[in-house]
């Protein structure tokens, strides 16, 4: 491998299987000798790399292996045993985090409290990533931002008093950045001194980071040392590979990454010879595109010059397809059928993508075929059952507990999941929470648990205690230890993991995702000393951020042929047929974290990696993946919220296409779009139902005369006007929607607090001064909306709609009390029919005048009904009137009733009186008979949706009636229903 006069650097280029092809160049270098291979030392970037190497090696002939180490690894090599241990990272957060939190508590205005923890996570990666590029700890400081703005040379003053951290000693602070950074001199200085006998050779690394880029650069100048590039560009010529030389402009390429390095051994691209010459790239004259396509921007003028030599494209594109899906889940079927295909056709396929969205919406997507796909990435800890427990059990301290909070923690499946309880712990937790979505409170306490269980002596005691007592003081707010936080935390959790009357953790720490969670968190309780104090907030969020950097792997046997690669893993190549997905700007590449501390200049000036390195990295992994044998490029034009940008090489590539039209670039880029549009009409035909069923009728169920209501409310004979469907659903089926979840400021709830104050308003004098009167009324508004009204916002709206109508109430009831006396407020009463159907209501207030007639009031917080429509429809006043004339009221003798009014509370206040002319009660009575004697008759349906005022009106009843398969221009359809 060595050659005099210039570095051991040798390449591959995209496309090529890199491990099959390392294997086959390392034969021709080695010979059969076993004991050249055994000595043999090679260093790998991915684990991933490492277990291809070793299949290959399995697959034969036999033969001893060589040594295959990852170079993350390099600072455990046996001969750097010395090297001091590194500090721990999540330690060194945690002391970052409190001094972060300090400079917060001095100058607010630079970032949210909430942001504490992402900005010692990016303290803790700026220090790391100082110490991994060997930049002096006063780099920073020397640094002149007199033309920045003040923000910058804010966070310069901070990262001076945090300099002792990065104390060129690595044994000191240091993090395993500088841990790797000192190993990798160490080992070459000491390799530079005394060469090993043996081969070393680094594989397939890039050389993105400082610490790696010495150790290559070490190897390369070793004797029997070489260093292999995954993806060298064989096709660029020399004018580009000069025109890499300026990072702020260049940093984004695919090849600038080996540029550097060559800079660093004072070499050019020359130096850089094939390892395997007859390991030849699927198809070189697409290699040779996609490196015109992605020339730096400033060159792209080379388009010009060298476009019209490119032959072959329609070759070049045949095996490359392109899909443009209209949304993410159409991008995400089309992928799967993709890659169930290859399953059939028995070809390996991987997924490259760096969106993990997508990746669980294919995988979601194959399970339809039971076909599992072997995720290098796994599943992040915070969406594994035990990682979702243990962050809800993280946001219950110090707030209050709401009735969602509280049911989401109980159905989870690892709650009271220890032997013997779980099943009784699901039916106290239904029972609970129909009592809680029916009654509340919205804020259930340890109390409120205690008073529902006392309702039934049924065994349910024992389950609220234990509940009550693991969940009682929750809401007790103010700075602890993190000491006591972790141990307050995981108390709890594991209390309701197990269950009442159990011992020990439940399921909670069980499996490989409980195993992980279980190490993490005791791995956070070890370095709790580090933490300080601080809040119940900071501390959630402190544990979410720790969650986030661990992943579980299933334990479950994936498919051996289809995977899903990480951008990194594209190198490792070896899949019949890739996929590259999500390449929208945003996604791949990744928009690049904004770094709060250094700006893209402050970077740039002391030797720190800028932004666009991940970019270049990404689009080297894109170089190398696109040159596989068979490739399917796949985005969605459009997410969730707007239309989405191409990623830039994607669009480079499609631009260069098509303007290449004396070549047949634009045919080949059809060709492409047309291959893609077929997984598309696939996932189409997929997803469109093979059988549609006709759609319903309007309904008009007619059940038998002995099944229907004998009797109903006033607002029920409305609804059976407008909707005697509702009427047959509620008062016949027995179904009754079920009471929200959570208890919302809503109207009806408005309406009902209102009603309340102004009935408690009216139990006492009415006082003459109406200042004192309007004072008097507010001031028992607060009152009720106190007990209420859980809500501050809602109250204060409330309120103040109060306010703006309070004047003229007052004003308005003087009137009314100088022409009747109050004698009844939210009455009941009830009247038969002469058929003995009953007839009921519940009157909001009954006034008697002096001349012996009554006067009936509604209030309205809503828009009261015209007098028209209270002639045709909205009868509930009318029919109440009928009560009150027939003496149905409790207490009251029957008298003729003079007026009926709706009182409006609304902005502005409006009243709607009836005068009863004519004698429209005796009318409305009859009417009344009518109608009952019409229901009374088997033959009459009740219609769905009959007399609604608007189409926009909804009913609790709408998707029962299938309402939208249907609509109101359609006849209604008798159903024959029971008997």
């Amino acid at each position: 491998m060595t050659e005099a006069g210039r570095p051991n650097l040798f390449g591959l280029p995209p496309g090529v299987d890199f491990p099959a092809a390392f294997l086959t160049g390392l034969e021709t270098r080695l010979g059969p000798r076993p004991e050249d291979w055994a000595r043999t030392e090679i260093w790998v970037n991915t684990q991933r790399m490492r277990r291809r190497l070793q299949e290959l090696l399995q697959a034969g002939p036999p033969r001893l292996w060589p040594r295959i180490r990852l170079v993350a690894d390099l600072a455990r090599h046996p001969i750097l045993a010395d090297l001091p241990p590194p500090v721990s990272a999540l330690r060194r957060r945690l002391e970052l985090a409190r001094l972060v939190g300090r400079l917060l508590e001095l100058e607010p205005d630079l970032a949210p409290r909430s942001s504490i923890y992402d900005l010692a996570d990016s303290l803790a990666l700026l220090m790391d990533e100082m110490q991994a590029e060997g930049v002096a700890p006063d780099a920073v400081q020397s640094l002149d931002v007199g033309d920045l703005s003040a923000h910058w040379a804010r966070a310069q003053r901070f990262l001076g008093l945090v300099q002792t951290y990065l104390d060129p000693d690595p044994a000191a602070r240091g993090g395993e950045g500088a841990r790797q950074r000192l190993a990798a001199k160490r080992l070459t200085a000491r390799w530079a001194e005394t060469p090993p006998d043996h081969p070393v050779i680094v594989a397939g690394s890039t050389g993105s980071r400082g610490a790696t880029a010495v150790f290559m650069a070490g190897v390369a100048q070793l004797p029997k040392g070489a260093v292999v590039l995954p993806g060298f560009d064989m096709d660029m010529p020399a004018e580009t590979w000069a025109a890499l030389d300026d990072a702020l402009a260049a940093e984004d390429h695919p090849q600038y990454r080996f540029r550097r390095l060559l800079d660093v051994l004072d070499a050019g691209p020359e130096a850089v010879r094939p390892w395997c010459p007859d390991a030849a790239p699927p198809s070189p004259a697409r290699n040779r595109l996609v490196s015109l396509a992605l020339r730096p921007a400033p060159v792209t003028d080379q388009w010009m010059d060298e476009g019209p030599a490119l032959d072959d494209l329609a070759g070049a594109t045949a095996d490359l397809s392109l899909i443009e899906a209209p949304s993410p889940r159409a991008e995400a079927l089309a992928i799967a059928l993709c890659l169930r295909e290859a399953v059939e056709a028995g070809r390996t396929a991987a997924l490259i993508t760096p969106d993990r969205t997508l990746t669980r919406q294919v995988a979601a997507a194959l399970d339809r075929w039971a076909i599992l796909p072997d995720d290098s990435a796994g599943q992040p800890l915070p969406l594994s059952p035990p990682g979702r427990f243990l962050r809800q059990v993280a946001a219950l301290f110090g707030r209050r507990l709401t009735v969602a909070d509280l049911l989401a923690l109980l159905k989870h499946p690892l709650t009271a999941s220890g032997v013997g309880v779980r099943a009784r712990h699901l039916l106290w937790t239904r029972e609970l929470e129909l009592a809680l979505r029916r009654e509340g409170p919205a804020f259930p306490d340890a109390a409120a648990l205690r008073a529902w269980a006392t309702r039934r002596d049924d065994g349910r005691a024992d389950w609220a205690e234990w509940l009550a007592g693991a969940l009682g003081g929750l809401d007790r707010a103010g700075t602890v230890s993190l000491e006591a936080h972790v141990s307050r935390h995981l108390e709890l959790a594991e209390t309701l993991a197990a269950g009442p009357g159990a011992t020990g953790s439940g399921a909670l720490w069980l499996e490989a995702a409980g195993e992980v969670a279980l190490v993490t968190c005791e791995a956070l309780r070890t370095e709790a000393g580090a933490g300080g104090e601080m809040s119940p907030a900071d501390y959630s969020a402190l544990f979410d951020g720790v969650l986030q950097e661990r992943e579980v792997r299933s334990p479950v046997e994936p498919h051996p042929g289809i995977m899903i690669w990480g951008t990194l893993e594209a190198r490792v190549q070896g899949a019949e047929r890739v996929i590259l997905a999500g390449l929208n700007e945003g996604s791949w590449p990744e928009t690049p974290a904004p770094d709060p501390w250094l700006n893209r200049q402050m970077r740039a000036a002391i030797g720190l990696l800028l932004p666009e390195r991940r970019i270049g990295l990404a689009a080297h992994d894109f170089q190398q993946a696109i040159a596989a044998p068979e490739v399917v490029l796949s985005r969605a034009v459009r997410d969730a919220e707007a239309q989405t940008v191409p990623a830039r090489w994607l669009n480079r590539l499609t631009n260069l296409l098509g303007g290449l039209g004396d070549q047949g670039g634009p045919r080949a880029l059809d060709a492409m779009r047309a291959r893609g549009d077929r997984w598309l009409e696939m996932a189409n035909a997929l997803e469109r139902p093979r059988h549609m069923l006709p759609a319903a009728p309007r309904p008009s169920p007619c059940p038998p005369v002995e099944d229907r209501p004998a009797e109903l409310s006033v607002t029920a004979v409305e609804r059976l006007i407008r909707d005697p469907y509702s009427v047959y659903a509620e008062r016949i089926l027995g179904l009754r929607p079920l009471d929200p979840l959570i208890h919302t400021a809503d109207a009806p709830l408005r309406g009902t607090v209102l009603h309340r104050v102004l009935e408690r308003f009216l139990a006492q004098p009415l006082n003459p001064d109406p200042v004192a009167a309007r004072d008097e009324l507010l001031t028992l508004a607060d009152t009720v909306l106190a007990d209420e009204a859980p809500w501050p916002a809602a109250r204060t709206l409330w309120r103040a709609r109060l306010a703006r109508v309070a004047d003229s109430f007052v004003r308005s009831e003087a009137t009314r009390q100088a022409e009747a006396r109050c004698i009844a407020r939210e009455r009941r009463g009830a009247v038969a029919l002469a058929s003995g159907f009953i007839l009921k209501a519940k009157a909001d207030r009954i006034d008697a005048r002096p001349d012996g007639s009554l006067v009936l009031y509604d209030y309205k917080t809503g828009t009261p009904p015209s007098v028209k429509s209270m002639e045709l429809f909205d009868k509930q006043l009318l029919l109440e009137a009928c009560i009150a004339a027939r003496g149905g009221f409790e207490g009251i003798a029957a008298a003729p009733v003079h007026h009926v009014s709706y009182l409006g509370l609304g902005n502005p206040p409006k009243t709607v009186t009836h005068g009863l002319e004519n004698g429209l009660v005796d009318a409305t009575w009859a009417e009344l008979g009518r109608l009952i004697a019409h229901y009374q008759d088997r033959a009459q349906g009740y219609t769905a949706r009959s007399r609604l005022q608007k189409r926009t009106d909804r009913s609790d009843y709408d998707l029962l009636s299938r309402y939208g398969e249907w609509d109101e221009t359609d006849g209604a359809v008798r159903l024959e229903v029971g008997g």
